[in-house]
């Protein structure tokens, strides 16, 4: 049966118009390295990469909650991210995923390909002809490959990185981009960068399934930039949790996460504002109106924006209380 699903997927692939049996130069390039990488405890499942390429990650970086991630590479066969992640819905390892999209494609021998499904099972592919240095390396719930490089430890040096790191998914696939870099990285230098997690089991909502989606476009030092981002990101994550309780009327809660925010992006003026306004909503109009002067001082709108949080009833305090705060 299980091979018989396999036959049947592949004709599906082709009778849709799938089969890409043409190689072009015309298709893009992405010289890169990138991890693909699943976290045992979490279940969560991410893939990260760097090129001196405008925008690497619209093409190279694909995920679904509850499915897997994809990283396609060199000389980009971009059907392969949404195919790949087709084929493991369909039931098929990333082994088989991986051998039934070369199958179907002529510009092998070019392609870069790792894809990791929801179980952790992984498998990576460097064709022949893909420009040196290059090559992969499979481990435990993860696989890092990397082509165009400056040197051929470029990839081990991601491995070993990521193995020995410790933190968040994202954190431990970061460490392993820092260690590409430091070990020489691209050989023609560095342009952009992306990260993308996905959740172990979908929500049944898209906009939700997503841990983290992150990109940098265009930068002189895009893994450094990610780093910055990957810390605002978090900030937020807080942000977000203590929006949460405040609508539940946990302003003690709330409290708590507003100030881990801000911890990690301490020069965020809204930030500051909305810890200014739960400090006030839990009686501590002296600590808040401190906060909020300063910010009065950057920007008089904030004192208008201030009074519009009265009748939705997010700012819950007497009329005396708020010409306190406003003066």
């Amino acid at each position: 049966m299980k091979y018989l699903s396999v036959v049947i997927v592949t004709l599906l692939f082709y009778f849709n118009g799938f089969s890409q049996k043409v190689y072009s130069k015309k298709e893009p390039f992405a010289h890169t390295y990138s991890i693909v990488a699943r976290d045992t405890v979490t279940g969560e499942m991410g893939v990260a990469v760097q090129s001196h390429w405008f925008s690497v990650g619209s093409l190279v970086t694909w995920g679904k909650a509850g499915v897997g991630v994809v990283a396609t590479q060199s000389f980009i066969n971009p059907s392969f991210g949404p195919r790949g992640l087709s084929l493991l819905e369909n039931g098929l390892t990333p082994k088989l995923a991986v051998s039934t999209l070369l199958e179907l494609d002529e510009g092998r021998d070019v392609r870069q390909l790792a894809i990791l499904d929801a179980h952790g099972n992984v498998e990576a592919y460097t064709g022949e002809k893909c420009i040196k240095n290059a090559g992969h390396i499979i481990g435990n719930n993860f696989s890092v490959q990397a082509n165009l490089m400056d040197k051929n430890t470029v990839w081990s040096a991601m491995a070993k990185a990521y193995e020995n790191s410790k933190g968040s998914l994202a954190e431990r696939m970061l460490a392993a981009m820092k260690a590409a870099q430091k070990e020489g990285g691209d050989i023609r230098g560095k342009q952009s960068a992306a990260i993308l997690i996905v959740k172990a089991k979908s929500t049944g909502n898209s906009w939700q399934d997503k841990v983290v989606d992150l990109r940098v476009e265009d930068n002189e030092n895009p893994i450094e930039e990610l780093d910055r981002l990957l810390t605002i990101h978090t900030a937020y994550e807080y942000m977000n949790k203590g929006d949460l309780a405040v609508e539940i009327g946990n302003n003690k809660l709330a409290k708590e996460h507003y100030m881990h925010a801000q911890e990690l992006n301490p020069n965020n003026l809204e930030m500051k504002f909305w810890y200014a306004i739960t400090l006030a909503n839990n009686g501590e109009l002296i600590e808040a109106k401190h906060i909020l002067k300063e910010l009065f001082q950057q920007n008089e709108k904030w004192k208008v924006l201030i009074q519009r949080l009265v009748k939705p009833e997010l700012l819950t305090i007497s009329k005396k209380e708020l010409e306190e705060l406003l003066n």
